[in-house]
């Protein structure tokens, strides 16, 4: 009895030391993938995956980094994200070849752990010039070199301004993770980027790791301080869960493209046109306001130049008032120019995957330069054609006489019932005479006999 009972006690003895262990073995780990130009969507993505890993209790999130860099305020989203995080994250650039160059190297600072694949790099993390300078035309030599001096020395201000801050934040960044600082102010202030190994040598990144299984075997029993306080990973055999985009990512993903934003306002546009030119047709109205809403969504989401928008704007006035006003092309040819102009200067920032590729304006340039001739072309045959209906359209029509009364008579008319009168000084024909239509007054035609009018001619 005894030994059976010092047994129980010792199972429960172990059962209580390693009951710690296996809830954390059987945490799951939680793989972010983060590929291509980090926008609006991504962010969106990004944080809403952080807390869906603190929601499932998740040990540890991997952001599987492979950027060419991005948006300053979707960067500072994600990495404002990540500290306030009560699951560590760690960054891991890969697979082989990937990099975290520009916003991917200050995500990778601000990571819990930095990791990297062995053939992959980071770093070029120098701000991107997001304002478009311009200097003023006029005036004399002297006063041509001040003004350029000054737009100089303006745009020089504002340039040490972003280097300074973005100087400032990722040396803040390193030395919250313990991380080189001098390096991470020379990739920001001389564009510098290092590979794996070196940036291992150099205390940039804390290991390399071939995949994700080898980064999780790698991080197992290494204790981590979060907002939440410090975590054990144990991670070695702990589940992986793969989060993918949502449709609303993916969603946010495509309309924030500029090229799709571009093209949804003018459909947007044309919609509202079609609708304000023929009411009641409902459709083109309900589809323009829609895809007008969503692309001015999109681009108040993005770094736009409102000059750029408002030659846009401008460029599709011209167009929509060619159709009315006789120009002859010189209102369309304008809309044209100021449309493509504007669409080259909508997106305010050089950072790679963000722009108007000249393809796109080109080709929307073309079709709406063919679009708008075309309805100015069927518009002008319109008003070139004969009258067919109402009062023109009656004068000189050839009838027949079908009955005579006290006060006039009938006729048929373009297989009509008309009352008649004669013209004056004329007698109204016989029964089954063709006549003119001289004139129409109410519901009541002056006509004249054609027979006595050719005699009369004669």
């Amino acid at each position: 009895m005894k030994t059976w009972l010092w047994r129980c006690v010792r199972w429960l003895c172990w059962l209580i030391a390693f009951a710690p262990v296996s809830a954390a073995a059987t945490a799951p780990v939680a793989v972010i993938p983060l590929k291509g130009a980090i926008g609006p969507a991504s962010a969106d993505f990004v944080v809403r995956s952080l807390a869906r890993a603190a929601e499932e209790h998740a040990q540890l999130a991997v952001l599987e980094l492979d950027t060419p860099g991005g948006l300053d305020l979707s960067m500072r989203s994600i990495i404002q994200a990540i500290l306030a995080s009560p699951v560590p994250v760690a960054a891991f650039i890969a697979p082989s070849g990937a990099r975290a160059a520009s916003a991917g190297t200050y995500i990778t600072y601000a990571s819990h752990i930095a990791a990297m694949a062995p053939g992959t790099n980071l770093g070029a993390a120098s701000p991107v010039q997001l304002g478009i300078g311009g200097g003023g035309g006029g005036g004399g030599g002297a006063d041509r070199e001040g003004k350029s001096a000054s737009n100089a020395d303006a745009q020089s201000t504002e340039t040490r301004k972003q280097m300074q801050d973005a100087s400032a934040y990722i040396r803040g960044l390193a030395q919250l993770r313990g991380r080189n600082v001098q390096w991470a102010e020379r990739a920001v202030r001389e564009a510098v980027a290092l590979s794996a190994t070196e940036a291992l040598e150099q205390k940039v990144i804390d290991l390399t790791a071939a995949d994700v299984p080898d980064l999780l075997a790698r991080l197992d029993g290494r204790r981590i301080k979060t907002a939440s306080g410090e975590h054990v990973l144990a991670t070695k055999n702990a589940p992986l869960v793969v989060l993918q985009p949502d449709w609303r990512s993916r969603f946010l993903a495509t309309i924030t493209d500029p090229s799709v934003a571009l093209i949804l306002m003018m459909i947007g546009m044309y919609g509202l046109f079609f609708e304000f030119a023929n009411p009641g047709m409902v459709l083109p109205g309900v589809a323009g306001a829609i895809c007008l809403l969503v692309g001015l969504f999109a681009l108040q989401l993005l770094p736009i130049n409102f000059v750029g928008l408002g030659l846009i704007v401008l460029g599709l006035g011209f167009l929509v008032a060619e159709m009315f006003l006789p120009t002859f092309g010189s209102l369309g040819i304008g809309g044209i120019i100021a449309f493509a102009i504007g669409a080259l200067m909508l997106i305010d920032t050089d950072v790679p995957g963000f722009g108007v590729p000249v393809g796109v304006v080109v080709g929307l340039a073309l079709f709406t330069a063919l679009f708008v001739f075309t309805v100015s072309g069927v518009a002008l045959k319109a008003r070139r054609r004969p009258v067919v209906s109402g009062e023109e359209a009656l004068r000189g029509s050839i009838g027949v006489m079908l009955a005579h009364e006290a006060e006039g008579g009938w006729a048929r008319v373009h297989g009509e019932r008309w009352r008649v009168e004669a013209a004056a000084s004329c007698a109204l024909p016989q029964e089954g005479a063709r006549v003119r239509v001289l004139s129409r007054h109410g519901l009541t035609l002056t006509v004249e006999a054609i027979d006595e009018h050719i005699h009369n001619e004669a």
